[in-house]
């Protein structure tokens, strides 16, 4: 018996970062947007806790214990009382890897949704959130879905009502960018620019009016002008190239682009599903990218096909 579970990646069409608090943590106004671009996760009957991969980005995903996904099942066997949890995942990689688009926090979830059905668990959603954030801040997203404003580290969510589709094109970088780097180089270049990087000199951050009235009416255009990411700047501190990619989308048609999250995907809104595909395209012949994939959304969180 095999139980596969789709899960979407994620774009964070507001991404605000307040200062750095004791804990090492930011808290967040963190809009999360959930695009058709996803993983598969399969779970199968086995013995222990056993990973495989394919995608083009197989290569450098964890096949051991630091892998989200099997955390998640280690965690969900746990709080049942499971001492000796079998069961072999299969990842099916379509996010990026160190993409900024949560692509290791999604496999997380649907690990969670895949084991819990295979072990015909019927464990409750408030559950599977507690222990999602227990594995992540971008983990609980990654289950629900849809449109989400992320408060405190991203975990404490509030659905948005969104009204309509949105087209987007994600242009995928060579390699990676590490979270913590571009968070500590946020706080860097804040200390830099003489404002202060704790969380007693950058205010708490909050949701955007404006972006969250865009979303709710639909609006591709005023949604475009909204976009805001406090990360892009460390992302392009580190990774400079990552200008060039956002002006060769930009000038082949799209309303609006910023970096996803912490990058270093870049992310660009289109006004409709023509224009999306002729972004995509110029984007993979303008030799700023790896890889560039025309997408939609808000769509679903991670759920077996077929029962929603």
């Amino acid at each position: 018996m095999s139980v596969t579970v789709r899960v979407p990646a994620k774009v964070n069409v507001q991404l605000g970062v307040g200062g750095l608090r004791a804990d090492g943590f930011h808290d967040l106004a963190n809009v999360f947007f959930a695009v058709a671009l996803g993983d598969e996760v399969t779970a199968t009957a086995g013995t222990g806790v056993t990973l495989s991969c394919s995608g083009p980005d197989a290569a450098v995903v964890p096949l051991d214990e630091s892998n989200l996904a099997a955390r998640a099942a280690r965690l969900l066997a746990a709080h049942h009382g499971i001492a000796d949890p079998g069961v072999h995942l299969h990842i099916a990689k379509a996010i990026p890897v160190a993409g900024g688009m949560a692509g290791g926090s999604a496999d997380g979830a649907a690990a969670l949704v895949a084991c819990d059905a295979l072990w015909g668990l019927d464990t409750p959603l408030d559950t599977l959130l507690e222990l999602a954030a227990e594995l992540g801040s971008d983990v609980p997203f990654a289950l629900i879905g849809g449109v989400a404003l992320g408060r405190g580290r991203g975990e404490i969510l509030e659905a948005l009502p969104v009204g309509g589709t949105f087209h987007w094109v994600f242009a995928v970088a060579d390699g990676g960018l590490s979270t913590p780097a571009v968070f500590h180089e946020c706080d860097r270049l804040r200390d830099e620019a003489g404002s202060g990087s704790s969380d007693t000199d950058v205010a708490t951050p909050d949701a955007d009016p404006a972006l969250l009235a865009a979303l709710a009416d639909g609006d591709v255009v005023a949604l475009a002008g909204a976009l805001a990411n406090d990360l892009q700047p460390a992302a392009l501190s580190l990774r400079p190239a990552l200008a060039d990619t956002l002006r060769a989308g930009t000038e082949a048609g799209a309303l609006g682009a910023l970096v996803s999250g912490s990058g270093p995907t870049c992310a660009f809104l289109a006004k409709d599903a023509d224009t999306a595909a002729a972004v995509a395209e110029a984007l993979r012949a303008s030799g700023t990218c790896r890889a560039a994939h025309a997408t939609y959304g808000p769509v679903p969180g991670a759920a077996v096909p077929g029962r929603g």
